[in-house]
């Protein structure tokens, strides 16, 4: 499974509708453009009624792609966050997308308790990425959402990676709990969750995936480096997820892939009622439209 593959079965879904909150912004527009071109889906704007259809205008006056996008006028970016999640909870979209606000504006939204997205569940972000000389991708989770998860926490964060997986064609994740090193060790917290994790997957405690660790990375994505250290099983260099400590690891590991490795990436938050595309303003056009692609196979 990679990111075109991703693309693919986005397509073969039916067409959804996507709520974007803050759309003017010319990488969402540049998002919104590629996507009505692959025909993933309309959109419903939300932001400024005149900034936005300025900057939409060739889109709007394009007759085949004029009747798929309605702009919704917000005075500021905490209603247009509060539109685009109201938009969802009244089945008017399915999908809720961050525009050109700041992630916290939105997920005070998804969060309320009247008109919120909110499950039962822990919301974490969740994202694939496609590494040049790799031959299939690979999730990291959490990067963005929980500080220091619980051990509790940890284990719906996997349940949550593990749905967005199956979902696009992963039957049952290999799923690799990381750590600095593959022993469990009291001092270090990390190792003693992963082994934790590990028994509540053999217990069934964690269900539709292989869970393993501690395991740091080289073991957990290379079949030689997992070899060179006697590491066996389903998990060892051929994790599907990688599950990361503290949202700093995760966070470094994003950064590094995206801007060290060049990689591609598509990512979302998980857990909630309806996915949310939940990229960073630095994020490209590309990434926004496969992270909307990722969506849709899981709306």
């Amino acid at each position: 499974m990679n990111l075109a593959d991703i693309m693919l079965q986005a397509k073969s879904h039916s067409r959804q509708t996507v709520a974007v909150a803050i759309a003017e912004d010319l990488e969402v527009k540049e998002a919104v453009t590629l996507a009505l071109e692959n025909d993933l889906a309309n959109f419903i704007l939300f932001g400024n009624e005149q900034a936005i259809h300025e900057m939409y205008v060739d889109l709007l006056i394009n007759k085949d792609y004029s009747n798929r996008l309605k702009i919704v006028h917000a005075d500021s970016m905490q209603q247009a966050a509060k539109l685009a999640v109201e938009a969802v909870k009244l089945e008017n979209a399915s999908i809720v997308m961050k525009g050109n606000l700041s992630t916290s504006i939105l997920l005070k939204e998804v969060l309320n308790k009247e008109y919120g997205l909110r499950d039962k569940g822990v919301l974490s972000h969740v994202a694939m990425f496609e590494v040049s000389g790799r031959e299939k991708a690979v999730i990291v989770t959490d990067a963005a959402m929980n500080i220091a998860p619980t051990l509790e926490q940890k284990a719906k964060i996997i349940e949550n990676s593990v749905n967005i997986a199956r979902k696009v064609g992963i039957e049952t994740p290999k799923v690799a709990v990381l750590a600095a090193v593959e022993v469990v060790n009291p001092a270090m917290q990390a190792t003693i969750d992963a082994a934790s994790l590990t028994v509540m997957n053999a217990r069934g405690q964690i269900k539709n995936c292989v869970v393993d660790g501690p395991l740091a990375l080289d073991n957990a994505i290379s079949i030689e480096a997992a070899e060179h250290k006697g590491l066996t099983g389903e998990v060892a260099g051929q994790a599907d997820i990688l599950l990361v400590p503290t949202i700093e690891t995760g966070n470094i590991l994003y950064k590094s892939l995206v801007f060290m490795a060049n990689a591609e990436v598509a990512a979302l938050i998980a857990g909630a009622k309806a996915p949310i595309v939940l990229t960073s303003r630095s994020d490209s056009a590309k990434t926004k439209l496969y992270s909307l692609a990722l969506a849709i196979c899981n709306s």
